[in-house]
């Protein structure tokens, strides 16, 4: 068996990944996935490299208490995260929320829930070289807040 939660500097095959999903359930009758990639501009400014950091064990534990919660929410069979960490270039696979149900509704509500928690509580920080050479820190956003707190999760992150 999988493990729900996998902080990696290697690629991922995200048909692999469904695939073992899906495999170990019959009663899985929906995947949700979200995959989310590096993108070449970043508020108006070219990108040429994303490097990214975490807290090994603390951010693995973090994100396994997301899915707690996701499975507490709705209902969904499982879940999987993959986050990649280190140097990654424009167009690199950057994460994996895969999430399984028996019917599509719960695991696009669980996948969208698993993911707006991901961008505002998971413990990763983004560092972004522009296409000048300068390097700068990318700090979290309102519009991530106001996307956790429609769930219920108050957790001002922005401009902190």
């Amino acid at each position: 068996m999988q493990p729900r939660v996998s902080i990696q500097t290697e690629d991922f095959d995200l048909s692999g990944e469904v695939a073992a999903l899906r495999a170990a359930d019959p009663a899985v009758g929906a995947v949700c996935t979200f995959l989310g990639t590096v993108r070449d501009r970043n508020d108006g400014q070219g990108i040429s490299v994303m490097e990214l950091e975490h807290y090994p064990r603390m951010t693995e534990k973090s994100i396994e208490a997301m899915i707690d919660e996701a499975l507490k929410r709705f209902d969904i069979r499982a879940a999987r995260v993959i986050h990649r960490v280190g140097v990654l270039q424009p167009l690199d696979q950057i994460v994996l929320v895969a999430v399984s149900s028996a019917h599509r509704g719960q695991s696009f509500q669980a996948c969208e829930f698993l993911m707006d928690y991901l961008k505002t509580q998971a413990p990763f920080w983004k560092k972004e070289t522009l296409a000048d050479g300068s390097a700068r820190w990318v700090d979290a956003r309102v519009s991530d807040d106001a996307a956790l707190a429609r769930w219920g999760i108050a957790a001002p992150n922005a401009g902190v």
